[in-house]
C-alpha cells in the first residue's frame, strides 16, 4: 500500500506551502505558493543571499527615490524567489501583493501589473504566476480587473462563505480559504479545547466552499490553505488543491494507513442558493461574522509586519552596498 501523500496525490493536487528551495526540491510538489511571511523566513537562508543582493541591484539601477526603491527591491526578490521555485515545479507559483494594499483595489491592480512586467522581463512564462490577493472587497474587485487582463489570481486570508461567493462570482482563478486560522479562532473563543476533524470547523468552512462551486458549476478552484494537523487535510481529501507545509507532508509520507476522498466534484450538493453578493451585502455578512473580520484583519497585519521586516532586511543589505 502507497503511503497518504501518494494517496492525495492521486485526488487532489499538492502545493507546497514554503518558500524553502530545500524544502521544495525535496518534496517536488505540483504548484508553490508563497507570501511575505515565507519570503522573510526564506531570506535568512544562504540560498536567497544571491537574489537579495540581485534585487538591490536591480532596484537601485532604476532609480527613483529610497523608497520607491526599496519597493521595487522587495518585489524584485519576490519574483527572482518565484522564478527559482519555477524552476523546481511543473506547475504554478503564487507571488503576492504588498498586503499594505489590501483596502485599495487601483493600487492592487498597478502592483499585480508590475509584479507580472517582472516575471516577463525575467523571461518566464507568466502564465505559471498567479497574482495572490487578500479577500477584501477591494482585492475581489482588483482581482475581477486582472482576470480580465489575463492575470490569473490567487484570493488569500478568506474565512467565510460571503467571500467565497464574491471570489467567484468575479471570476477569480482560484481562493485559498483557511483552515487551520480558522479553528484557531474557534478553539479561542467556544471554551473547547478540541474539535474532531468531522466537525473542525475550518474543514467545513471549505467543505462548503468546494461544495457550492461544484454544485453551480464554478470554475473558481478551491485550494485549501493554513492547516493545523494531518486530520484536517484528510478529511479534504478530493478538494481540487491543499497546501501543505513541509512538516505535514511529511506526516502523510510517514503514514502507510488508507486515505479515504472526501470530497468530489461528482458528488458535490449545495442548499446555498446564493444570489448577487454586492457590496453592501457583502460588508454585511462579514460585519455579523466576527470570526472572518478578526481573522481578515490579524491577517493583512500579520503580512504586513512581515513584508515591514524584510524591506528593513533588504534596506540594510543597501545600506552595505552602497
Amino acid at each position: 500500500m502507497t503511503n497518504k501523500l501518494e494517496q492525495l496525490k492521486t485526488m487532489t493536487t499538492v502545493v507546497a506551502d514554503t518558500g524553502d528551495l530545500d524544502a521544495i526540491a525535496q518534496w517536488r510538489p505540483q504548484d508553490a505558493t508563497t507570501n511575505p511571511s515565507l519570503l522573510l523566513k526564506a531570506a535568512a537562508s544562504e540560498a536567497y543571499r544571491p537574489m537579495l543582493e540581485r534585487a538591490v541591484t536591480m532596484a537601485r539601477r532604476q532609480g527613483g527615490s529610497d523608497a520607491e526603491q526599496l519597493s521595487r527591491a522587495t518585489d524584485i526578490l519576490a519574483v527572482l524567489a518565484g522564478q527559482e521555485i519555477l524552476g523546481l515545479i511543473p506547475g504554478v507559483v503564487s507571488t503576492e501583493v504588498d498586503a499594505r494594499l489590501s483596502f485599495d483595489t487601483d493600487a492592487t491592480v498597478k502592483r499585480a501589473r508590475r509584479l507580472i512586467e517582472l516575471y516577463d522581463q525575467q523571461g518566464v512564462d507568466t502564465s505559471r504566476v498567479l497574482i495572490k490577493i487578500a479577500s477584501t472587497w477591494e482585492g475581489i474587485r482588483a482581482a475581477e480587473i486582472l482576470e480580465q487582463e489575463g492575470i490569473r489570481c490567487n484570493l488569500t486570508l478568506l474565512f467565510s462563505f460571503a467571500q467565497a461567493v464574491a471570489c467567484a462570482q468575479a471570476g477569480a482563478y482560484l481562493v485559498s480559504p483557511f483552515v487551520g486560522r480558522i479553528l484557531d479562532w474557534h478553539l479561542a473563543n467556544s471554551g473547547r479545547d478540541h474539535f474532531p476533524a468531522a466537525e473542525d470547523p475550518g474543514v467545513l468552512s471549505v467543505a462548503r466552499i468546494y461544495n457550492y462551486y461544484k454544485a453551480n458549476r464554478f470554475s473558481t478552484v478551491v485550494m485549501g490553505a493554513s492547516f493545523r494537523n494531518k486530520q484536517e487535510i484528510e478529511m479534504l481529501a478530493g478538494c481540487d488543491r491543499l497546501t501543505i507545509s513541509p512538516a505535514l507532508l511529511q506526516e502523510l509520507q510517514d503514514d502507510q494507513g488508507t486515505l479515504q476522498q472526501q470530497l468530489s466534484a461528482a458528488s458535490a450538493t449545495s442548499q446555498n442558493g446564493v444570489g448577487v453578493m454586492d457590496e453592501k451585502r457583502f460588508r454585511w455578512e462579514l460585519n455579523e461574522d466576527a470570526m472572518t473580520t478578526e481573522k481578515l484583519a490579524d491577517g493583512i497585519r500579520r503580512f504586513t509586519a512581515d513584508q515591514i521586516e524584510l524591506e528593513a532586511r533588504v534596506r540594510q543589505l543597501a545600506a552595505r552596498a552602497a
